[in-house]
């Protein structure tokens, strides 16, 4: 279904992404790091979500087997995407002033985003599917989906460190042992099962097909 590039980038690149976030995890969980400690949960969530969004989305966008509508839309969230993470990054690491606020505000942007897309290219879409098209749009409607949790993780994340996110002393970061973190965690852990489940078989079927 994918062309023989994407399947192997796709694969190097989860491969790179996953040693990353076990290095990330050793020096986040060091004592001091900048943003605190990230629970296992929070860590598993960051690797979905920077895989997906910073990676898949822009290799299925480039990728010339995919249905053109879908590339189409998948490219515009992917260029998005990439610029939010220029940015928070300088914000994090440089003037240190990020918010979720933000971060809830480009989400909210990205999905009007992808459902004018969805709208523009949606003769495609309302015309009879093969198995590529059906595979695209399950990826568009996952990255949907993925949006919308983390704009209910950016809020509950938000309001539980009251809005202090920003200075030498901003909390990025849900820890595994603070109480206040518990009910994040929880719920993190329990939709990391079926994203993962999800994002695992498109996988399969785009890779394999």
């Amino acid at each position: 279904m994918l062309s023989a590039s994407t399947r192997v980038l796709l694969v190097v690149f989860l491969l790179a992404v996953a040693s990353a976030a076990a290095f990330f995890r050793h020096r986040q969980n060091a004592r001091g790091a900048r943003g605190g400690r990230i629970s296992g949960p929070k860590l598993a969530w960051l690797l979905y979500a920077v895989f997906l969004w910073f990676l898949v989305c822009p290799l299925v966008a480039m990728d010339p087997a995919v249905p053109g509508e879908a590339r189409i839309v998948l490219g515009a969230f992917a260029v998005s995407m990439w610029l939010r993470g220029a940015a928070e990054l300088y914000m994090l690491y440089v003037s240190r002033n990020w918010r979720p606020p933000y971060g809830v505000g480009h989400d909210l942007g990205c999905i009007a985003l992808v459902g004018a897309g969805l709208v523009y290219t949606g003769e495609k879409w309302a015309g009879a599917l093969d198995g590529r098209d059906v595979w695209a749009l399950a990826l568009v409607g996952l990255v949907l989906v993925s949006l919308v949790v983390e704009v209910a993780y950016a809020a509950l994340f938000h309001q539980a460190v009251e809005g202090r996110t920003t200075g030498e002393d901003g909390v990025w970061f849900a820890d595994a042992e603070q109480e206040r973190f518990r009910r994040i965690n929880r719920l993190t852990l329990a939709l990391n099962v079926p994203l993962y489940a999800v994002l695992a078989v498109l996988l399969a079927v785009g890779i394999g097909g």
